[in-house]
């Protein structure tokens, strides 16, 4: 007579624990429906069904199909392990005791079992339905235009089928060994093999189960030596310092992976033969596992390492400049450098040439307004009301106003509800009322105007040009100014629109020219409709907010707008894409659209390097305007993909921007092959303000610090690397300058080119090694590197600032008399601009008072040419620098080349030099050699004493020239050096 041992529950205990179940599982299925259910409704309203249903399905096929594999695999190894079990079981101490555990498990084996099975299946499936993107590249795998130059397989496989394989390969390791696990457990729990006792330790049939999953195991890691050979060339190789086999790996590793792999299979054939067949007993294949872990050791272990050490350490150079040249070709394939274009620039003139003064193409382009200084001047002298914001940093586009292209600083008057009061703040006003911002606010980013601000072209209704200041310029036109989508909303910030009050509009539009208040009734496509009680129920459910129900303010004309950051809804309809931290506004047929970049990316691109995006695009910019990137280390990247948001009704449009990436193809043919807009199709106009994306610029540039030497040999001793400057006018923060776009005209270009513009020095040193751009000519991206001689003199941004705010004692004695108690001094963008064969830096210098509510100002304007040191200027406006430079060229001799200058008759030589004007000539010689000598010293504090008393022998020869009643002659005047001390 079998009795259970467990005690019964009471009929009360099983309904408490049965509701308690119930109503869990209730909230838990209700909060899942409910998040399921409003995303469909969104997914609906942007017309992107098709991703929703495709992901939804994928994660559940995954999860089924994993999750039942991985159960029945564990449950049946249960399941066999106990049908093995012994009927009769030598007595012992050891198998009383365990029979209190038979006499719980025996009873409800099949429960038990299915129990353990399902758990196991639970997290498998989990785990699965996350792999859904792995699952669909594999799924829709595509070709790549290269193949790995070992093995000359297609790239395709690494970056869509391989990661899915070693994925598998795991889900195999698991289950063999959770079935190892439990299948031994079992058995001992039920006799089958036992530590006391007469006779064998272990029973045949449990014996030949175990071995036969032992035997699988290693047969799996026979497939996984396989792929270990292909997976050679994605790992990181410490004697190169690159990714991807070296010299030990291919020479050592790889051909001890195949012999590996080989050992494994005999092993397993050896493990069941002789454990079952023949000796009956595990000591052979005991002595078989050794063997194998043997081998592992030494073939896979020692011996590479021996020829890492002895072979390939005292002459690495030449064993691995083969693999070097490998990986510098990927890498550039696989970051899109491979077309980069390297122009030598010699940087030779030093002094400032008369053709500034007279140029159509750079300067007058030079953009004063730094996006990031102005934003509080945009928001004071735009806001119109408090709730009303432009964000921490604006944006930089161009326009062709008045039949002339130029570079603004743009921003949109976004409504930002931290802001609201707290009467605004309560759930009518905040999600009925104040729904949206209004209106594109833009200023040429070489023009100011009132004393140092901005010039606005469009601003509250557009009307707004500075009296009094200057005439009024034409504007950007915006037919749809309302601005329902943008970076200031969170994910709380939805809003009710469409439901007009009592027949009366009652969302806050703008204020009116006259008296009172403008409102406004929603009427675009945007929005989720609300006006039913299903609707009305679903949306108070996810909200928690009973309001949906009760309040007259939802009604049958209602929708509802959520998602509505553009960054946050194009991530929601393309999960797939990394998205640029930069999104930015631009006017395309008069509406505002959002345009953010999207890139598709692999990690498993052989051979190529390896970066984090988050910390290869982190800048100071990084968090106050700009959104950090997720860490994601990959090898691949491309930006495929220019995706648009618009402000008013919040339609996505994916537009296809790279034909022939074969990740993006593979996405899109997962997705039905419809959810790309082909670039044929992308409007003109809307073409006319694609920029080159600022975070994938910063890969590129970094990578190109390392990759842009070609020789192995070269590369391999780091001699020519380059640095991304600090931020020039905090320099000890470690923090990297931003690039900054650009309306300019580079040399090799045809013309001023819209353009994202980085200085690189060299690795180590701060003077000026080359100046990197990227820029869409023709609608195709193009990537160009301006590189100076190893030996330049030509200083870079940190030196350029310190030389210009710190060395000359005029500029620092203007500088500190604009920065005081009541007023602080900031300074703008510092650009590096070729001209003339030279270096022309331009810093804005602004002003912003302590006050309250006061803004920067920009006040004056730094100027450089040359080295960075001879020729500087502290100006009140950018015309009034450059002329002053031209005229400190012409003064040192720099008017002409010397041989256009007219010969002069040797009876018309300068007379010596006697007197004060003698003593004062004499002076200046003494600080020219100084300096020199500080040059040498490579001691700055002493440079910048020198440059200073230099400064001052210099002014004391003009005033003694001027009291002599001598004009400047250069000819007759000492020349100062361009000094520069080796960065």
């Amino acid at each position: 007579m079998r009795s259970s041992p467990l005690p019964r529950m009471s009929r009360r205990g099983r309904a408490t624990i049965g509701v308690l179940i119930g109503v869990f599982l209730l909230f838990t299925l209700l909060g899942w429906g409910v998040q399921a259910w409003t995303d469909w409704l969104w997914f609906d309203e942007v017309d992107y069904t098709e991703v929703f249903t495709n992901v939804l399905t994928t994660r559940a096929l995954l999860f089924l199909a994993v999750g039942l594999a991985m159960g029945v695999v564990v449950g049946g190894n249960l399941w066999l392990a106990y049908r093995l079990r012994p009927l009769l079981r030598p007595h012992s101490p050891e198998q009383v005791t365990l029979e209190r555990y038979r006499m719980v498990l025996t009873p409800r084996i099949g429960t038990w079992i299915a129990v353990l099975a399902g758990v196991v299946g639970l997290f498998a499936g989990l785990s699965a339905q996350g792999r859904w993107g792995q699952w669909l590249l594999f799924r829709n795998a595509q070709s790549f235009d290269a193949t790995d130059p070992e093995f000359g397989t297609n790239v395709g496989f690494y970056v869509f089928e391989y990661p899915f394989w070693r994925y598998l390969l795991g889900v195999g390791f698991t289950a063999v060994v959770l079935s190892v696990l439990g299948a031994l457990a079992m058995h001992y729990v039920f006799g089958g093999v036992r530590l006391q006792g007469v006779g064998d330790r272990m029973t045949n049939a449990a014996r030949a189960h175990l071995t036969t999953l032992v035997a699988v195991f290693v047969m799996l890691k026979a497939v996984a030596y396989v792929l270990d050979r292909r997976g050679m060339l994605l790992q990181y190789n410490d004697g190169a310092k690159l990714y991807g086999a070296g010299y030990a790996d291919i020479n050592a590793l790889l051909p001890a992976k195949e012999i590996l792999a080989y050992i494994s299979i005999v092993v397993a054939i050896a493990i069941i033969i002789f454990s079952n067949a023949f000796m009956r007993n595990l000591v052979w294949p005991g002595v078989s596992l050794a063997l194998l872990g043997i081998s592992a050791v030494a073939i896979g272990g020692i011996y590479p390492w021996a020829v890492q050490t002895f072979e390939v350490k005292p002459s690495a150079r030449d064993k691995e400049a083969p693999y070097i040249e490998r990986s510098i070709k990927a890498t550039r394939d696989a970051f899109g450098l491979s077309d980069a274009q390297v122009r030598p620039y010699g940087a030779n003139t030093l002094t400032p040439p008369g053709s500034l003064a007279t140029d159509t193409a750079v300067v007058p382009n030079v953009r004063l307004l730094d996006p990031q200084l102005v934003s509080e001047t945009f928001t004071l002298q735009q806001q119109v009301r408090s709730f009303y914001s432009f964000g921490s940093k604006l944006d930089v586009d161009r326009y062709t106003v008045n039949g002339k292209q130029q570079d603004y600083v743009v921003g949109l008057r976004e409504i930002n509800y931290a802001e609201l009061t707290e009467q605004q703040r309560n759930w009518i006003n905040r999600h009925t009322v104040y729904t949206h911002g209004y209106g594109l606010v833009a200023a040429p980013g070489n023009q100011v105007v009132c004393g140092g601000q901005p010039y606005f072209v469009s601003g509250f209704l557009g009307d707004q040009a500075q009296e009094n200041c200057s005439s009024k310029m034409e504007q950007i036109p915006v037919t749809q100014p309302r601005i329902y989508y943008g970076e200031q909303m969170g994910s709380g910030d939805y809003a009710i629109v469409g439901a007009p009050g009592k027949g009366n509009p009652v969302e806050f539009d703008r204020p009116t020219s006259g008296e009172g208040e403008g409102n406004y009734t929603y009427t675009g496509q945007g929005g989720v409709p609300i006006g039913s009680f299903a609707r009305k129920l679903l949306y108070a459910v996810k909200e928690q907010e009973s309001n949906f129900l009760l309040s007259a303010a939802v009604n049958e004309n209602s929708k509802l707008m959520y998602v509505r950051n553009p960054r946050d809804r194009v991530e929601k309809v393309a999960p797939f894409l990394t998205l640029d931290g930069d999104p930015y506004p631009t006017v395309v047929n008069g509406r505002i659209l959002w345009v953010i970049d999207g890139y598709t990316t692999a990690a498993t691109y052989p051979y190529a390097d390896r970066v984090n995006l988050q910390a290869e695009t982190a800048d100071e910019l990084t968090g106050r305007g700009t959104f950090q990137l997720a860490r994601e280390n990959v090898n691949y990247i491309r930006n495929s993909v220019k995706a648009t948001v618009d402000a008013y009704d919040g339609t996505v449009t994916l537009y296809e921007f790279d034909e022939t990436d074969p990740v993006l193809k593979a996405w899109n043919k997962a997705f039905g092959g419809k959810l790309l807009t082909p670039k044929s199709q992308i409007p003109a106009e809307l073409a006319e303000h694609f920029r080159y994306p600022a975070d994938l610029f910063k890969v590129q540039r970094n990578l190109l610090a390392r990759f842009h030497v070609s020789n192995p040999t070269e590369f391999f001793s780091g001699q020519d690397f380059w640095a991304v400057p600090s931020v020039p006018d905090t320099p000890d923060s470690g923090v990297k300058q931003p690039p900054y776009y650009l309306l300019t005209q580079f040399p090799g270009q045809e013309s001023p080119t819209f353009q994202l513009t980085s200085a690189v020095t060299p690795a180590g040193r701060q003077n000026l090694a080359a100046l990197i751009s990227g820029a869409y000519v023709d609608g195709k991206p193009r990537l160009e590197v301006l590189e100076l001689p190893d030996q330049t003199a030509v200083s870079g941004p940190v030196q350029v600032h310190q030389r210009m705010t710190n060395t000359n004692a005029a500029i620092r004695q203007q500088l500190n008399l604009l920065s005081s108690n009541q007023a602080q001094v900031q300074y703008g963008n510092l650009l590096s601009l070729p001209f003339g064969d030279g270096m022309l830096y331009v810093e804005p210098v602004y002003v912003k008072s302590n006050q309250q509510n006061a803004y920067p100002v920009l006040q004056k304007v730094l100027l450089s040419y040359g080295d960075g040191g001879s020729y500087l200027v502290l100006a009140d406006t950018l015309q009034e620098g450059i002329k002053q430079l031209v005229e400190q060229g012409k003064r040192a001799g720099g008017a002409q080349p010397p041989q256009q200058q007219p010969e002069t008759p040797p009876q018309n030589n300068p007379p010596a030099l006697t007197g004060e004007l003698a003593d004062a000539a004499e002076r200046v010689q003494t600080a020219i050699a100084e300096v020199k000598a500080a040059q040498t010293s490579g001691d700055f504090e002493r440079y910048g004493r020198a440059l200073k008393a230099l400064d001052d022998a210099m002014s004391a020869f003009q005033a003694a020239q001027r009291g002599a009643g001598a004009a400047p002659n250069p000819s007759a005047s000492p020349s100062a050096p361009n000094p520069s001390p080796s960065g």
